[in-house]
This record gives structure tokens, C-alpha cells and sequence, in this order.
């Protein structure tokens, strides 16, 4: 059996996650039996041990020194900007406002009411990165989930995306 950690919420759904550091996270409603959260790992074994592997072969990033994060902020401010206007031009879609994080496990994220955020932290991944994330982010803003549709608006501006995405892997 594989050792996890199990979070129990007010959650509907069992779900799995592997952190950075390969430690597996079961969430879990409250009332799901043990046996049911035990079968529910066991029945995703294998797609444990890919993911923990993965993470293993990552690349360990280092945390940025308060003069690299002041650095990288002003990056993002002075780049990020400009490119979503440049993919609002290209695609017509349009966010309600731009903000610039500290967020350590996502890149960017869309709200409700179509104003996005970016971690500046994104600002230590090449160009063709920055670019997916900010055209993923807009694209959010018509389709607010991962259906086909979402990735078939990125895929029409960005043909390659999923060879970007990976760039964010290592």
C-alpha cells in the first residue's frame, strides 16, 4: 500500500495529488469510509508512482532572494501588461483588470468577473511560457473550466500550447 496523507473536508469527491516534494495527498469528505479512500488509492496506484517519479526528476528551483523577487516583480510588471493586451488584440478577448502575485502553485488564474492574476514567479520561465499562460488565462475569460471548447480557442491562437505547457513542467 502506498503512505498518504488524507484530508478530510466538506468536499463531494475523492481526489489525489502529488506535491513537489512527492508526498501523496488523498482529499476527502468527511464521511467516506477508510476502506473507500484505501480502494480509491488502489485502484490509482499506478498513476501514483508516474507522478511521484515525475516529481522526483524535477529540477529543485531555488526560492528567489528578496532582491531576485523584486526583480521578477518589476519584470512582470513591465512585460505582462503588454502581452495580454497583444493577445486581447489577437483574440478579442478582453479581462476586467491585471494583478501581479506572490502565488507559489499556480502561474495565473481567472476570477468570475474576468480580472487575472500572474505570479511573478512566472517571470523565471522563457517567453513562449509567459505567453501560453497569459492566452490561458484570457481564454478563461469565455470559458471559465477546461472543457474541449477552452482548449480549442487555445489551440486556434497557440497550435503548440501543449509543448509550451510542458515548459512549465521542469
Amino acid at each position: 500500500m502506498i503512505d498518504y496523507r488524507l484530508i478530510r473536508s466538506s468536499r463531494r469527491t475523492l481526489a489525489l495529488e502529488v506535491t513537489r516534494d512527492g508526498e501523496v495527498l488523498v482529499r476527502s469528505p468527511w464521511r467516506t469510509p477508510q476502506e473507500t479512500v484505501d480502494g480509491f488509492v488502489k485502484d490509482h496506484t499506478a498513476w501514483i508512482l508516474k507522478n511521484v517519479a515525475r516529481q522526483k526528476q524535477r529540477p529543485k528551483r531555488h526560492d528567489p532572494t528578496p532582491e531576485e523577487i523584486a526583480v521578477l516583480k518589476q519584470k512582470a510588471k513591465d512585460i505582462l501588461p503588454e502581452r495580454v493586451e497583444y493577445f486581447s488584440r489577437l483574440t478579442g478577448l478582453k479581462c476586467t483588470g491585471i494583478k501581479i502575485t506572490s502565488a507559489k502553485t499556480r502561474f495565473g488564474s481567472c476570477s468570475a468577473k474576468n480580472s487575472v492574476c500572474f505570479s511573478y514567479l512566472l517571470m523565471q520561465y522563457p517567453d513562449e511560457a509567459i505567453d501560453y499562460v497569459v492566452l490561458h488565462e484570457l481564454a478563461h475569460t469565455a470559458h471559465h473550466d477546461h472543457s474541449k471548447r477552452f482548449w480549442a480557442l487555445v489551440g486556434k491562437f497557440m497550435p503548440d500550447y501543449k509543448r509550451r505547457r510542458e515548459l512549465l513542467k521542469g
